[in-house]
């Protein structure tokens, strides 16, 4: 996001459905190859963002590989239906759910098609010797052992995602960083206000 003509576009994010962020995403290949990576996933409920729940992303691939690669990855689902997906706890990129690389620039063009067949927009930051990322394959679902970690007891992931349990202490600051390139919409404003 610090990156205004390669960042995330505003208006992307403002109609961002959810948000799932890997940190460090490692993609390894010697003739057969391997993906692996954990990290959060958070959606949009009346009340602003979902307590994060852990996710892990695994996948492989054949072919005239060789190499290793580290990337940030950023997947922002777009739409009802990539929701939807999401809330199984467990689906595939390509498979259960389209996936796309995102649009870069502060103001993406509203003309283009992307939002209106994508259910997921990928963005990356990469280390290493690949170019680019497919995720084609990748399993998405619920890190069970640190949901229970962070949330002190197994929680189910559509309690978390659909904002039925408070976020815990230690991802305030992760919600308050989103919150502040994807604030919610304004109807969800207007609902906090009324609230308070």
């Amino acid at each position: 996001m610090g990156a205004p003509d390669n960042g995330i576009p505003d208006n992307i994010l403002g109609d961002a459905r959810c948000v799932a962020v890997v940190p460090s995403l490692v993609k390894f290949a010697i003739g057969i190859g391997g993906q692996r990576g954990k990290g959060v996933a958070t959606c949009r409920t009346a009340r602003g963002w979902s307590a994060p729940s852990p996710i892990s992303i695994t996948g492989g691939s054949w072919g005239l590989q060789l190499g290793g690669q580290a990337t940030d990855l950023v997947m922002v689902v777009m739409n009802q239906k990539g929701m939807d997906h999401l809330l199984q706890s467990k689906f595939k990129i390509g498979a259960d759910a389209s996936a796309a690389a995102g649009p870069v620039g502060r103001h993406a063009e509203a003309a283009t098609d992307w939002k209106m067949k994508s259910e997921v927009l990928t963005y990356s930051r990469s280390r290493g010797v690949f170019a680019g990322i497919d995720l084609s394959g990748a399993v998405v679902k619920q890190d069970k052992d640190d949901t229970r970690l962070l949330y002190g007891k197994m929680v189910p992931f559509e309690d978390l995602l659909r904002g039925r349990v408070p976020a815990p202490k230690d991802s305030h600051n992760f919600l308050a960083t989103l919150e502040k390139y994807a604030p919610p919409a304004p109807a969800q404003r207007s609902s906090v206000d009324n609230s308070k």
